[in-house]
């Protein structure tokens, strides 16, 4: 497995924000914000989407990093 790394995306004057889960092998999805989520379950929940995607199976883990969230399957 690998681990899923996540960052916020702040707005611009043509998107609202968002978060983009990615991993070293280049996998990735960016699902907008959810404003009834705090940043830590926002990550939490695109991480979980991005592994949905993929069809990984296995329960992650994560904590915060210097550059957003990382995503371990443990």
């Amino acid at each position: 497995m690998v681990a899923i790394e996540v960052k916020y995306i702040g707005p611009t004057n043509y998107r609202g924000s968002r978060y983009k889960a990615y991993t070293c092998n280049g996998q990735k999805l960016t699902l907008p914000n959810n404003d009834a989520l705090d940043p830590e379950d926002n990550a939490e929940a695109v991480a979980h989407a991005l592994k949905d995607k993929m069809g990984w199976k296995g329960e992650l883990r994560g904590g915060g990093t210097v550059k957003g969230w990382a995503f371990v399957f443990v």
